[in-house]
C-alpha cells in the first residue's frame, strides 16, 4: 500500500501547523528526573505524515511528563523502508514506529513489535473505531495503534457541473449516472470521468462496501475471492463507472497522474485523494468540490478502501515503559486531533468534528462504510508489483470473459498468499 500511505500523508504535509486541541493524556510520569535521565526514545516517522506543530507538541509534551528523558524524532523515507525497518527492529536502533496498515501485520508476525494487547485500554483503544483498528490486530493480539487514515471520494469540477444543468451533488448511484450522462452531453467536457482501469482501490471499496471481500480466510488459509457474487456485483458497479471515462483500461490512477489529467479542467469528475485535487494554481479551488461516492440507497455511501498508518512499538525496545508513555501521547484527543483537523480520518468517531476540510466532510461519512486489506502478514505479495487484482480488472475491461478471469486471477492470489515475506 505505499502509494496509497504516500497519498494519505501528503494531506498532512500540506499543513504547516495546527492548533492543539483538547488536553494531553496523563501518562502516569514523572517520579523525579534520576529515573530517566539520560534515556532517549526514538520514534520513526515517515516523510510527510505528522506536521512540525504535532512533532514539537508531542515532544514538548514528552520531556515535559518524564523529566530527564528525551525523544528523538527521525523522519524516514519510504522508498526502502522496508529493508530499514527490518534492521532497526533487530539493532535497537528505533523504540516508537510508523507503520503502513498493510505491513503491520507482516512486522508483526515476524516477532518485531512489541503485544500491546494489555497497555490497549490505556492507550484509549476501547474507543477506536473497529474497522480502522483491524490492521493493528494478529491472532487477536493488539501489535499496533490506528494512527491516522484517509479515503477516496469523488472530486469534481463545479464549473463543468453548472454548465452541464446540474445542481447539487448525487445521493445515490442512479443519481450519479444521470449526472455523468450530463456531462457526457456537455460540450467542452473531454471526458465526464477520469478513471484508469487499475484503479483497484475504488474496486475495493465497492466489494467491501456490500459486505464482500477481496481474499477470504478458512482457518489459517487464505485465498482469493473474485469468483464471490459480491465480487462480480461490485465489478459491475466498477465497469459503469469506468465507462464514463477514456483513461487506459490497463493503466492505474499514476499513469498518467490523474491529478494532472483532472487539472486540465476538461474532465467532470474523478475518484480520488484530498492531496490529487489541483493546487489552486491549477485550477481556483471554488471549481473544486468534494462528496462521498453515492451507494445505492441514499442512506449509505459506497464502500472506500481504508489507507493510512499505524504506530507501534518495537519489540526489543530498551525503554518498553517510555515507549508505551509516548504512545499515550500521540494517540491522545490532543494529537490525533490535530491530525484530523489536518483532512484524515480520526480512530475514533468522537473526533470526526474537528476534520473540518471539504475533502474530510466527503471523506468521513464513507470511511464509516470502509476496510482495510486483509489481515494476513502476506498481502503484501498481492499488493506488489505485479498486482493481480490489477490485471484482473484490465483483462475483464478489455473483454476477457468475468468468470474465467476471475478464477484464473483466484488461482494466483491464493499462491501469493500462500508466500511467506
Amino acid at each position: 500500500m505505499k502509494r496509497q500511505l504516500i497519498a494519505a500523508v501528503g494531506v498532512a504535509a500540506m499543513v504547516v501547523g495546527v492548533a492543539a486541541c483538547g488536553s494531553s493524556a496523563k501518562s502516569g510520569g514523572s517520579t523525579g528526573a534520576a529515573k530517566y535521565d539520560g534515556k532517549t526514545v526514538t520514534a520513526w516517522l515517515m516523510s510527510g505524515s505528522a506536521p512540525q506543530a504535532w512533532q514539537d507538541g508531542v515532544k514538548a509534551d514528552f520531556e515535559s511528563q518524564y523529566p530527564g528523558a528525551k525523544l528523538n524524532i527521525q523522519i524516514q523515507k519510504w522508498d526502502g523502508i522496508g529493508a530499514k525497518v527490518t534492521t532497526g527492529l533487530s539493532d535497537n536502533s528505533v523504540d516508537v514506529l510508523e507503520v503502513g496498515n498493510t505491513q503491520t501485520t507482516g512486522y508483526a508476525a515476524t516477532g518485531g513489535l512489541l503485544d500491546l494487547t494489555s497497555s490497549k485500554a490505556d492507550l484509549g483503544g476501547n474507543d477506536w473505531a473497529a474497522n480502522l483498528n483491524a490492521s493493528s490486530v494478529l491472532d487477536g493480539k493488539q501489535y499496533a495503534a490506528p494512527w491516522y487514515f484517509t479515503n477516496r471520494v469523488v472530486i469534481y469540477n463545479k464549473a463543468l457541473w453548472t454548465k452541464a444543468g446540474i445542481t447539487g451533488t448525487p445521493k445515490t448511484l442512479d443519481e450519479f449516472y444521470g449526472d455523468l450522462d450530463k456531462l457526457k452531453a456537455t460540450a467542452g467536457v473531454s471526458q465526464a470521468m477520469y478513471m484508469p482501469g487499475q484503479e483497484w482501490y475504488t474496486y475495493f471499496g465497492l466489494l467491501a462496501g456490500i459486505g464482500g471481500q477481496i481474499a477470504k480466510q478458512t482457518g489459517s488459509t487464505w485465498a482469493g475471492n473474485l469468483e464471490s457474487p459480491e465480487a462480480k456485483t461490485a465489478f459491475q458497479t466498477f465497469q459503469k463507472l469506468q465507462s464514463y471515462s477514456n483513461a487506459p483500461k490497463d493503466k492505474d490512477e499514476a499513469t498518467p497522474e490523474q491529478t494532472t489529467v483532472f487539472a486540465k479542467g476538461d474532465v467532470g469528475a474523478m475518484i480520488g485523494l484530498g492531496w490529487e485535487a489541483p493546487a489552486p494554481a491549477d485550477m481556483p479551488t471554488s471549481n473544486v468540490g468534494f462528496f462521498a461516492l453515492p451507494g445505492t440507497t441514499a442512506d449509505k455511501p459506497s464502500g472506500v478502501f481504508l489507507g493510512g498508518s499505524n504506530l507501534a512499538i518495537a519489540q526489543d525496545t530498551k525503554n518498553p515503559d517510555l515507549a508505551k508513555g509516548l504512545l499515550k501521547i500521540m494517540m491522545s484527543d490532543k494529537y490525533e486531533g490535530q491530525m484530523a483537523a489536518t483532512g484524515l480520518v480520526p480512530n475514533k468517531t468522537s473526533l470526526d468534528s474537528l476534520a473540518t476540510t471539504p475533502f474530510a466532510q466527503a471523506a468521513i461519512p464513507a470511511s464509516a462504510n470502509g476496510a482495510t486489506t486483509p489481515n494476513t502478514p502476506n498481502w503484501s505479495n498481492v499488493e506488489n508489483t505485479p498486482n493481480p487484482i490489477k490485471d484482473f480488472l484490465a483483462a475483464v475491461l478489455q473483454g476477457a470473459d468475468y468468470d474465467a478471469t476471475a478464477k484464473k486471477y483466484d488461482a494466483t492470489m491464493t499462491q501469493l498468499l500462500g508466500q511467506k515475506q
